[in-house]
């Protein structure tokens, strides 16, 4: 039993040392952008102003209070106040002095239907919120694309560079025993030996770049790189040649903010009906006759239906929607340069991919014959036919063309993944 989960925490561990993915690091990289927290903040404003448009609907109460002081206030006509006084009767009318504690209670029967208006921008809004992140985390996926390929690239050169070190370095300590037995002259050997320097200068400013890209896509990603050397992506086939682009997912929630606001602008010129409740506790009360004669305080209180209707909405509405109008035609501008624009770029990929992929096609007769005249030229040089000069020629040549194979081999998944981003498939 040890010896089984040994065996299986092994395999765990060679599964976890293993090449980290294209896929893995574009994962890592929109978990760990900072804008991804923008989701969270928009449902949460959302919730908030849907909320706040269903509590239309709620009973409004308000609560006031006033005393005033009036200059001058209701009276019996003075025959009728001389006719009382003549069989005992003292009215004071009512007083200057006022006072009230109230409550209103309004109750929405019909709004126009502007709360149901106000729900649908709510939802509209955060909807184009949403697309506007989402534009902004896809631009993200070609960063890291750029960054992970440009590692690739590198790791081709390197691996490259120290096929070449090991050749020269090969070839140098066949130089310096044919020196020694007489065979070479000093020249071809520090020719040899200058280009074997110049060869490693070259591996150390690439290991340097290789190392700064690396760190970069870790800053990325928000964690170390876990193998030193990245996995290259498999070639994928295009399902379409229609673009699924999150900007056009954009510019179709900014047109339906704009329905949502033309519906609002409709809802502002219709009437509104509500129920209402008006209580207080003051004087003088509804009862004019018997504040005359006390001044007490009572409560008092009256219900009904009230009616509002801002004529001045239509002063304003033409303009509103014209204004709502031009935006729209604005977007579908926008639509049809980016639409332009990813045509073009989609030609550019495509024409990239038709060039590497005929590059290809010649690479690995090439490196097969620079293999096959570097092989002929050292033993060339073994049998004094040729010097280390020409022998450095036909090294160079090979590492060029066996580099360019590898970079061209990159180059074109890189435009085959630079399509597919190009047109979101």
């Amino acid at each position: 039993m040890k010896k089984v989960l040994l065996t299986l925490y092994v395999a765990a561990l060679a599964l976890g040392a293993g090449a980290q993915s294209l896929d893995e690091c574009r994962r890592l990289a929109r978990e760990h952008y900072p804008e991804i927290r923008q989701y969270d903040l928009i449902s949460q404003t959302e919730q908030y102003n849907l909320s706040n448009a269903a509590r239309a609907w709620i009973p409004q109460v308000a609560l006031s209070g006033q005393a005033t002081y009036q200059s001058a206030t209701p009276t019996y006509p003075e025959a009728f106040n001389t006719m009382l006084q003549a069989n005992g009767i003292q009215m004071a009318g009512i007083n200057k002095d006022q006072y009230k504690v109230a409550i209103d209670i309004s109750q929405h029967i019909w709004d126009g239907g502007k709360s149901k208006a106000d729900k649908a921008i709510a939802e509209a809004e955060a909807a184009e919120q949403r697309s506007r992140v989402d534009v902004s985390l896809y631009d993200l996926q070609s960063r890291v694309d750029n960054l992970y390929f440009g590692i690739l690239l590198l790791d081709e050169r390197k691996a490259q560079t120290e096929a070449m070190i090991e050749v020269l370095a090969s070839n140098l300590a066949r130089l310096q025993t044919y020196y020694k037995n007489g065979v070479a002259m000093q020249a071809d050997v520090d020719a040899v030996e200058a280009e074997l320097l110049t060869a490693r200068q070259t591996l150390s400013q690439v290991e340097w770049s290789r190392t700064s890209y690396r760190r970069m896509l870790e800053v990325f990603i928000g964690q170390k790189l876990t193998s030193e050397k990245l996995e290259r992506p498999a070639m994928r086939q295009l399902q379409s040649r229609i673009s699924a682009r999150p900007e056009l997912s954009l510019f179709e929630a900014q047109e339906n903010k704009l329905a949502a606001q033309r519906k609002a602008i409709n809802t502002s010129i219709m009437p509104r009906f509500s129920a209402f409740a008006q209580g207080y506790y003051g004087y003088p009360g509804l009862d004019m006759f018997k504040s005359m004669v006390s001044p007490k305080w009572t409560p008092n209180a009256i219900v009904g239906v009230r009616m509002s209707w801002n004529i001045g909405a239509f002063y304003t509405k033409k303009n509103n929607l014209e204004k709502l109008n031009i935006a729209e035609k604005q977007i579908a501008v926008q639509r049809d340069v980016f639409l332009f624009n990813t045509q073009m770029q989609t030609m550019q990929d495509d024409g990239e991919i038709a060039r590497l992929q005929k590059a290809l096609e010649d690479d690995v007769r090439i490196v097969e014959l620079r293999r096959s005249v570097r092989m002929a030229a050292e033993s060339q040089l073994e049998n004094g036919v040729i010097d280390a000069t020409d022998l450095l020629r036909k090294i160079t040549d090979e590492t060029s063309a066996s580099l360019a194979h590898s970079t061209h081999e990159i180059e074109f998944l890189q435009a085959t993944y630079r399509l597919k981003t190009t047109l979101n498939q």
